[in-house]
């Protein structure tokens, strides 16, 4: 299979986890190329048995898609780890190199890889990692947007493709593994005042860290109730 088709796997996996069945428009914005480039690749992967294609609704992945676009994912986000973890790349680089590894990794070295790292669950970014048989485990559905004021929780999942933003919630000590408190929220979608702990981030100790109301809806937590449960 070539990277290009495993690219394009790849992109309807996540269009489709999103909005259900992708229409040739919003595959091609993804992906960056015309929609007649798109159209073409669509007509190639329904011929290989990897889509089914609905003239007026869009695409979906067939089962033997959905395998192929998940196998992908999971070797990129193995690499994510492996790349943060054992060489220290910084967070914000380690999307990218991982885009031009997930295409070379063998089975053998993804099952060493796989267990030098400790058969992880989640990426350095809090996305799930894909098992070998393809299950995936859930993923936070709430934001940091979605707490009260007063509510404490843990981030558990950050944007992965934006090495700016990326720099940004790491100077704010906003990424996975951090403890957050709401202390304050603007009405009309004004900002939010956020206690951070349990992460180096660039504000001095005990000061509230600002954060505009559409970058908390991109940052996702776990309540502290849940990450109690998940660790008994």
């Amino acid at each position: 299979m070539s990277e290009t088709v495993e690219n394009y796997l790849k992109a309807i996996y996540k269009l489709q986890a999103d909005a259900g069945k992708v229409s040739t428009t919003a595959l091609a914005d993804y992906m960056g190329v015309a929609p007649p480039s798109a159209t073409s690749m669509i007509g190639r992967l329904v011929e290989s048995g990897l889509l089914r294609h609905d003239r007026y609704r869009g695409v979906e992945l067939t089962e033997a898609g959905a395998r192929a676009a998940l196998e992908v994912i999971r070797h990129h986000r193995l690499w994510e780890l492996f790349l943060a973890e054992a060489l220290q790349v910084p967070l914000e680089r380690v999307h990218d190199e991982a885009e031009r590894l997930e295409h070379t990794l063998s089975e053998d070295l993804e099952e060493h890889l796989d267990r030098a790292l400790g058969y992880p669950t989640v990426d350095p970014h809090g996305d799930p990692i894909p098992s070998k048989d393809g299950t995936v485990g859930p993923s936070s559905r709430q934001s940091l947007g979605d707490l009260a004021v007063g509510t404490s929780a843990r981030v558990s999942r950050v944007p992965d493709n934006d090495p700016a933003l990326l720099r940004y919630l790491s100077e704010l000590g906003l990424l996975p593994g951090s403890q957050v408190a709401i202390v304050r929220k603007d009405p009309f979608n004004g900002p939010l005042y956020v206690d951070v702990t349990g992460k180096a981030g660039g504000a001095s100790p005990g000061e509230p860290r600002i954060i505009g109301h559409e970058l908390a809806t991109r940052i996702f937590v776990d309540s502290l109730e849940e990450v109690k449960a998940a660790s008994e």
